[in-house]
């Protein structure tokens, strides 16, 4: 599903974020992402939804090779990509149906199908009760509910989530993996960057480490040997 060949990225004033990283997640797989803060786990999912690219090396989604395509090309590959922040990055002025259907209005969904899509995500994440609230009434845990049935919305094929549970307490923490987990259950790829290593230990999915963006474990190479 990725696969990255020697990938470095260097930001201007000569920062290096990662240093020749090479890893394959399988399709259908999910897998940990961890590291110290600054360690380039931010960078490596950008580099996967092509908010940044790299300085060397090629990244492969699903076969394509993302260094060669166009700016034009970008929103195509990312349909096929779901993504959660930390911060749940949720339009205020939105209620929660308003919110989830967001890409599928800009993507020119049917209003039948939008209807349709957007009920069925929030069930997913059982909050087909609040499709009228506001963001700012949930609990925090609602909001990356929330964020999660937007990015489901549009049944990608692969999961990226950065810190999603970063504000969250313990069980509520436990109860956003189980989802990811879920998901996965039905073929969804996952790639979850997390500081929880507590957490992540409890889960049991492989997991790949950077320190100072290098890569450092890597129980993708067992993963690929089974496969």
């Amino acid at each position: 599903m990725i696969r990255f060949d020697n990938i470095s990225k260097q930001y201007p004033g000569g920062f290096e974020a990662l240093l020749g990283v090479n890893y394959h997640l399988p399709r259908g797989q999910m897998a940990y992402l961890t590291g110290h803060s600054g360690a380039g786990k931010s960078t490596l999912l950008k580099l996967i939804a092509m908010i940044e690219r790299p300085s060397r090396g090629q990244i492969f989604l699903d076969g394509v090779n993302l260094n060669q395509i166009g700016t034009n090309k970008i929103p195509y590959i990312r349909r096929n990509i779901g993504i959660i922040f930390q911060n749940h990055q949720l339009l205020n002025d939105r209620n929660v149906y308003q919110n989830v259907a967001m890409p599928l209005i800009i993507s020119g969904c049917r209003h039948q199908e939008v209807s349709k899509r957007v009920r069925a995500a929030l069930d997913q994440v059982d909050l087909l009760n609040k499709e009228n609230a506001m963001p700012i009434t949930l609990s925090g845990g609602e909001q990356q509910r929330v964020g999660i049935a937007r990015a489901i919305v549009h049944k990608p094929a692969l999961l990226l989530a950065d810190e999603p549970t970063g504000n969250l307490d313990p069980e509520l923490s436990k109860e956003i993996m189980q989802l990811f987990e879920r998901f996965n259950q039905v073929g969804v790829s996952v790639l979850i960057a997390s500081h929880d290593l507590n957490l992540i230990d409890e889960m049991g999915y492989p997991v790949i480490s950077l320190d100072d963006g290098q890569l450092v474990r890597n129980d993708l190479t067992l993963v690929g040997a089974k496969s």
